[in-house]
């Protein structure tokens, strides 16, 4: 027994070292500076080795045969490249560390060992070789080294990965030291696990892929052309996509698109589609399945609803793990630095022997591969996040979408428009900024940790109060955390708000214009924004003070640990000091960034509260309406006791017991006075209002026909398609049936001609024909008419009445809601309504005899036409049809396309963005407001005394830590004190950048808001209103939040970057040569990545309006979207939007990430070769401090000058929301709102009169001329009638009056004075007018009708009830205080025009102007109304545009134009006697299709 002990002994003692005699077997075996530990390890890693590396080498040459090779160092998985990238890098690292051993150097500074035994290079050697190799088969996949090998060699792998560990701790225990050695093997367990999961998760598909063989389909020639089909699509996908390991860690697929965009400015078609897996449509499906999974899950279990946020996480928790690996990897990289700059200082202090100079060339070596692999990795770490990002954003706006297009009414009143708007357009982006941040979180938290042991082996004890001072500044910032939460939380409300009224306000600007209520509206914008820039100051300032906090903690932390080293009596020396300086450099970053990480959390969370909060806003109950498919079913719509609420309440009914019984093909007509619930019947067979009680089953195909005309931007045979497929012949005759055909050919390009925002380069008319096509086209079973004829004249009218309802409807189910009583009695069955009931329901015969209140409609509408008998004239069968000579003026012969504009001739043009290197001005724009320059100027001065201060302090203690002539007192004393006095400067440099950015901020945003609202209506017809919102929600957020910070910060690193290589060129001035070439070659290639990334924000800024503007189409069209069901195709086209945004940011962040590599991999090049100076230069060439000075600036040179670069690309990214915000600062303005030297009167106009002489008007300058020479005069007092049919210029007419578009030629006098010598706001504010669209504003009905608070109470119900509307607002519980919601949604369409009537009667001008006034208004509510404005406006001229010849038959004069000329101008009497006049034929058309009699 003791022979056999004594064997062991001997064996165990081969080396003969200290380490390995008189231990226990246990321990020798499990320590792992021991060569019997050596010994184990490699009975382990070398037959691990050789074991994989015959089969690599066999498999190599079958692979290249088959398509295998081709995934050589092609990872298909985000664990496989981390596990590959992991373990090679750590294989790299044994393999650089066992070298320098084979070389003899002495890492461990014993001076009496010069060189290491063979056991410790040969295992070093043995675990970078095996771990290499490893890396390389596995980047092949688990298929090509077999799964069950894989799976066995793993486990071998990581059972081995855990003795090296475990037998590192024992060795640290003992030695109390840590070596690089110690190090990698604590690293080596992550590696192999990783490993061992990537090879047991992909054995399921490689089984599953071993199968593929057997069943690919033959190949025909329907799969060859797929196969090229899907090739060439292939083709255009990003080439990250389809690149290998080694291009995707270099960035080397990024090279074509960096050389495009140097040789010229990129645009939309140069850059690749994204992958699959970053489309927004994919990621939402994936999202939307995890969550269902959830959902099951936790319904099972507690029943409360799934986490949103926990469902993106558990989506994308392989991506965040990777990354995650990557941060970690960095961090450890990182680390490394100050171990290595120890073994420097203690090189040139001779505490190893000088002759073996090589220890020093492959300490230069090491650091500079250290950095090289800290570089790889944290580009991988930011890129993936960044993507993540990306992914994580894609999925919020694709949800946010699809959440508004199921809105209910209840919610559509918490969540505006606008604030939708700000979710897709501010949150969704903020919350796919904070994948990015996450990792700094607890990567911070390692690197402190990393670094206080770092401190602990130079300082000892003293470390503790290092961990002191951080603890303290940490719990300093947790209070001021919560504030920041709450101001960004407020800031957000606060924006909301003021987008809202924004939004509000740009969308009805017209009608602003027209009232001249543009002053006020702005004013109340302005006190909006007064409340934003509050807790802007407020959240800013929180930020500042945040900056402060942690910039100055390196101050602290130092002064407290010289402070206790001083205390304890440690001594202080180069090495332990600037070991401490270096790591303290290495953390300041991080900690410097809390700051900024804890403004994105805060950003990102109250962002993802409001996104959470809208998701789970209340959605439109399926329950509304059953639908069945079948259209054989003999009743499409039934209704049975049925009860509707908007607001959900059963108490408050709007409609009551409703019973509805309609047959295939049958024509049902719905009447009534204003706000009776016609429209709402429709909405509720449509399943938009929310149903208390009853049944309601809708069969077959709907087509809906909206009220208020809902048009998209685009060309008219895009509007009219609607997303069916084009069929000529079908297209033909729905453009005739409509009475297009004449319209399309007036229009400059036909049906290609693009259509402005909300139609507004058409007629009133043309819109709702436009939309009638639009119904028609669908050719569906059941007909939704809300009203469509009220905008369009009485002969049009019958028109289309006949040819479209009667006519392309005759076998169709039609519900038609009207006004015009006389279609009524060729319907099937009337519906009348009265107050949400439906009275009585009857063909009209029975109705006439049986109900009164029928009755007394029909002789209203008697009464308004003067013709006694209507009911027994018209007979209940169709109406006579048009003559021939009619048909052809009406539709034309058939339409006949014209040739394919080009876009730059269109109204709506692409969107503007600048090109090219725009050089300083965009920064010039942003500084040269409120006094920015010396705000700048402050912050400038302020960080370079601030750094300045650093390099004094760190100067005084290189000089003077080795001078016994100065005491450890005063040396810890005066580097103290000048680290307090840069900490006043760094409080001025915070303070100056919060002032430059609230200032700033205030006056861009002053000017924007007037440049929009004195821009003129032609600027608002050509400019969808998307473009304008992007400007004053995301790119106004990036200015107000992102850019001073993004300056301060860019300031800060550059001047950080450049100090550190300036100590290091004064130190080592040799390191010039280097350098020099090398700020030359990176400032080369900042201008390279520039080219392409200045061009990648712009369209990113482009693309990103395009989102804004389909989202505000598609909120507003929602009812019309919902009825066609083409809610789908609404989502796709917004996911290919998100898409197209999505695109130009993933290529910038991927730009930058190229760049900053390979300026890393250039910084690691100059530190490196300062270190081979140290190293070459004569020993006692540079005292110990200095050498400690300049390296630890050298090993910060890597970071701070890559932060210096990123903070540089970050601030000339976001300067481009500048630039845009800059475009619309400067829009041509109309003309003056007051001239002061020409005010009319206080009493102006005081007669009325109106002369106009020789009127041109032509909407662009390049256009025809709309109004061709008229000429004519108003007399004060008169009441004049302007008739005509659809498109022939009379609201051009009175957009002329009120000076909306300018006069080519020609003026209008009013009173003797010409309109265009005196300000658009006197001219405005003196005219009344009802405009065609009637607007109402959200708030209460008090500040619709007196929005300036000028009357009394008493004043506004006297009006209410002289426009009908006093029981409607007496039935609201708050009376005037009666809320209005957006666009006047919960008002009638009739409703909305008696409020605008209301206006016009508070008023009281002298000149009043009715465009279509009471279009939407019943017969006997209109003729009650028209004999109110003649008894109130009696002594007033009094401009009556109508469709409906009665409203100006007692007109004192009648003006009837056509194609913008007047064809005549005279009494009505005298115009009726003359043959073959004009209006007489206008008023024998209307009586012979309204009488079906003669004159």
């Amino acid at each position: 027994m003791s022979s056999l002990a004594g064997s062991w002994v001997t064996l165990m003692n081969l080396c003969g070292s200290p380490a390995c005699c008189d231990q226990g077997v246990l321990r020798q075996v499990f320590d792992a500076s021991t060569c019997a530990n050596h010994l184990v390890e490699t009975g382990i890693v070398v037959p691990l080795a050789l074991a994989l590396l015959p089969r690599f080498v066999v498999r190599l040459p079958e692979s290249r045969a088959s398509s295998a090779h081709r995934r050589l160092l092609r990872p298909c998985s985000p664990l496989q490249l981390a596990a590959v990238s992991f373990n090679g890098c750590l294989g790299l690292f044994h393999l650089v560390l066992g070298l320098w051993m084979l070389l003899g150097s002495n890492f461990d500074n014993n001076p009496d060992a010069s060189t290491y035994l063979p056991h410790w290079w040969f295992v070093t050697l043995s675990q970078g070789f095996s771990l290499l190799l490893a890396g390389f088969a596995f980047s092949a996949g688990s298929r090509f080294l077999g799964p069950a090998f894989a799976r066995s060699w793993s486990v071998l792998l990581t059972v081995y990965a855990a003795f090296v560990s475990c037998s590192s701790v024992v060795a640290i225990v003992a030695e109390k030291t840590v070596t690089v050695k110690d190090c990698l093997d604590l690293l080596s367990p992550p590696g192999a696990v990783m490993f061992l999961i990537y090879s047991i998760q992909s054995s399921h598909d490689e089984e599953g892929h071993e199968d593929e063989g057997l069943y690919k389909p033959l190949k025909t020639a329907d799969t060859a052309d797929s196969d090229q089909s899907s090739e060439s699509t292939h083709q255009k996908v990003t080439p990250f996509a389809r690149a290998g390991m080694l291009s995707q860690m270099t960035f080397w697929w990024l090279n074509p698109l960096m050389k495009t965009g140097y040789q010229k400015p990129l645009d939309d078609k140069d850059m690749p589609l994204l992958g699959a897996a970053d489309r927004a449509q994919s990621q939402y499906s994936m999202f939307l399945e995890k969550l269902t999974n959830n959902k099951k899950k936790q319904t099972s279990h507690d029943g409360t609803p799934p986490s949103i946020l926990w469902a993106i996480a558990s989506h994308h928790k392989c991506g965040i793990m990777v990354s995650g690996l990557f941060a970690l990897l960095k961090v450890l990289t990182l680390s490394t630095g100050p171990l290595l700059l120890r073994a420097f200082i203690n090189l040139s202090t001779g505490k190893v022997t000088p002759n073996s100079k090589h220890e020093g060339y492959m300490l230069a070596t090491l650091m500079f591969i250290c950095k090289c692999c800290e570089s790889l990795s944290q580009r991988q770490w930011y890129f993936r996040t960044r993507r993540l990002g990306l992914q994580v954003r894609s999925l919020l706006s694709a949800a946010i979408y699809r959440k508004q297009q199921k809105l209910s009414s209840s919610a559509k009143m918490a969540h505006s428009s606008g604030q939708i708007m700000n979710y897709l357009t501010v949150d969704a982006y903020r919350v796919g900024e904070f994948p990015y941040w996450f990792h700094q979180t607890w990567t911070t938290v390692v690197q402190l940790c990393i670094a206080l042991a770092i401190l602990y082996s130079a300082v000892g004890a003293a470390m503790v109060s290092s961990l002191v001072v951080v603890v303290i500044t940490v719990l300093c910032n947790a209070p001021l955390a919560k504030l920041q939460h709450r101001f960004q939380s407020k800031l957000m409300e606060a924006t909301d708000a003021r987008l809202k009224a924004m939004s509000e306000s740009l969308v009805h600007m017209k009608v602003l214009k027209l009232y001249a209520w543009e002053a006020h509206f702005r004013k109340a914008i302005e006190e909006l924004r007064e409340v934003e820039y509050r807790w802007l100051s407020a959240f800013q300032l929180s930020r500042a003070y945040n900056s402060v906090l942690f910039w100055s903690s390196p101050v602290w932390v130092s002064a407290a640990t010289f402070l206790t080293c001083y205390f304890l009596e440690i001594p202080l020396d180069a090495s332990n000091v600037f070991t401490f300086i270096a790591t303290l450099r290495l953390v300041q970053d991080p900690i410097r960034a809390i700051p900024e990480v804890l403004g994105v959390v805060v950003q990102a969370k109250v962002a993802f509260t409001r996104i959470e909060k809208f998701l789970g806003a209340p959605e439109l109950n399926g329950r509304a309406k059953e639908k069945c498919s079948s259209v054989g079913i003999g009743y499409p719509v039934a209704m049975n006791s049925c009860g509707f609420s908007w607001c959900e309440d059963p108490s408050k009914l709007n409609l009551k017991d409703v019973n509805l019984v309609v047959k295939a093909g049958e024509k049902v007509a719905i009447c009534g006075e204003v706000g009776s619930g016609k429209s709402t019947l429709l909405a509720a067979i449509l399943g938009e209002v929310p149903r208390t009680q009853g049944t309601v089953q809708v069969c077959g195909k709907i087509a809906y026909v909206s009220q208020n005309a809902w048009i998209q931007t685009g060309t008219v045979q895009e509007n009219i398609l609607f997303g069916c497929r084009m069929d000529s012949q079908r297209y033909q005759e729905t453009l005739v049936r409509c009475s297009l055909v004449k319209d399309l050919e007036m229009l400059p390009y036909g049906d290609d001609t693009q259509i402005g925002e909300r139609g507004v380069n058409l007629s009133g008319g043309q819109k709702q024909r436009l939309q009638l096509a639009r119904a028609l086209y669908q050719d569906a079973d059941v007909y939704l008419l809300d009203d469509p004829f009220s905008a369009v004249d009485a002969h049009t009218a019958t028109s289309l009445f006949n040819e479209y309802v009667m006519g392309a409807l005759s076998d169709k189910t039609v519900l038609l809601v009207t006004h015009q009583v006389d279609f009524l009695p060729v319907f099937d069955s009337i519906m009348l309504m009265s107050d949400g009931e439906v009275i009585r329901s009857a063909p009209y015969r029975d109705l006439f005899s049986d109900c009164q209140e029928f009755k007394d409609l029909v002789n209203a509408h008697k009464d308004t036409i003067g013709v006694s008998d209507v009911d027994n004239n018209v007979a209940p069968h169709r109406a006579n049809g048009t003559s021939t000579k009619e048909k052809h003026n009406i539709y034309g012969s058939g339409y006949t396309k014209s040739e394919k504009p080009s876009p730059a001739h269109q109204l709506i043009k692409e969107e503007e963005r600048e090109t090219g290197d725009t050089g300083l001005k965009p920064y010039m724009i942003y500084l040269r407001q409120n006094r920015g320059f010396m705000y700048a100027s402050l912050c400038v001065i302020s960080h370079m005394i601030f750094i300045a201060g650093q390099i004094a302090q760190n100067s005084w203690m290189a000089a003077n830590v080795q001078d016994p002539r100065v005491s450890t007192l005063r040396l810890i004393t005066v580097y103290i004190v000048i680290g307090l006095c840069t900490m006043l400067f760094l409080l001025s440099r915070c303070l100056s950048v919060v002032v430059l950015g609230v200032q700033t901020s205030r006056s861009l945003f002053s000017q924007l808001l007037d440049s929009l609202f004195r821009a003129p209506m032609s600027f608002y017809d050509s400019t969808p209103l998307g473009r304008v919102l992007s400007r004053v929600s995301s790119d106004l957020s990036t200015v107000d939040l992102d850019v001073p910070f993004a300056f301060m910060f860019s300031l800060s690193a550059s001047l950080n970057g450049y100090s550190n290589l300036g100590v290091l060129a004064v130190v080592t001035w040799q390191v010039l040569f280097v350098s020099v070439p090398m700020i030359v070659l990176s400032v080369r290639l900042q201008r390279y990545y520039l080219a392409s990334a200045k061009e990648l924000m712009r369209i990113n800024g482009t693309t990103k309006s395009a989102l804004a503007n389909h989202l505000g189409e598609s909120i507003s069209g929602a009812i019309t979207i919902r009825a066609f069901e083409e809610e789908d195709r609404f989502f796709d086209k917004n996911s290919d939007l998100v898409d197209k945004n999505a695109i130009p940011y993933f290529y910038n962040f991927a730009t930058t990430e190229w760049l900053i590599q390979r300026l890393e991999i250039m910084s690691a090049a100059v530190l490196s070769f300062s270190a081979f100076l140290i190293v070459l230069l004569p020993p006692g060439t540079f005292s110990p401090g200095f050498v400690g000075m300049a390296l630890s600036y050298g090993l910060s040179l890597n970071m701070s000058f890559v932060s210096s670069i990123r903070k540089q690309c970050t601030f000339a990214n976001q300067i481009i929301s500048v630039e845009r915000v800059d475009q619309y600062m400067d829009i041509k303005s109309e003309a003056a709102e007051v001239i002061e030297e020409n005010r009319p009167a206080l009493d102006w106009p005081q007669i009325g009169s109106v002369e106009i002489r020789d009127l041109k008007i032509r909407y662009r300058k390049d256009g025809p001329l709309v109004l061709h020479g008229i000429s004519c005069k108003f007399e004060g007092g008169d009441k004049i009638g302007i008739v005509g049919r659809t498109g022939s210029g009379k609201t051009t007419l009175i957009g002329a009056l009120f000076r909306i578009v300018e006069p080519s030629g020609g003026k209008i006098i009013i009173d003797s004075l010409d309109i265009t010598s005196i300000g658009l706001h006197d001219l405005r504010s003196r005219l009344g007018i009802i405009p065609q669209d009637p607007t109402l504003f959200q708030g209460t009905v008090r500040y619709n009708l007196d929005p300036f608070g000028q009357f009394s109470d008493q004043q506004i119900w006297e009006v209410l009830d002289k426009c009908q509307l006093l029981e409607a607002v007496q039935e609201k519980e708050q009376g005037l205080d009666s809320l209005v919601a957006e666009d006047g949604s919960n008002w009638s369409m009739g409703q909305r025009q008696l409020f605008c009537l209301g206006r016009a009667l508070l008023r009281r001008c002298r000149i009043l102007v009715l465009d279509e006034a009471t279009a939407s208004i019943d017969n006997g509510t209109d003729v009650v109304l028209q004999k109110t404005i003649r008894k109130e406006f009696k002594q007033c001229t009094v401009i009556t545009v109508a469709h409906r010849i009665p409203t100006v038959m007692d007109c004192d004069m009648v003006l009837a134009m056509s194609d913008g000329k007047i064809m005549e101008y005279d009494r009505p009497t005298n115009l009726m006697e003359t043959e073959g006049s004009f209006f007489r034929e206008l008023v024998k058309e209307y009586w012979s299709y309204t009488s079906n009699g003669n004159i």
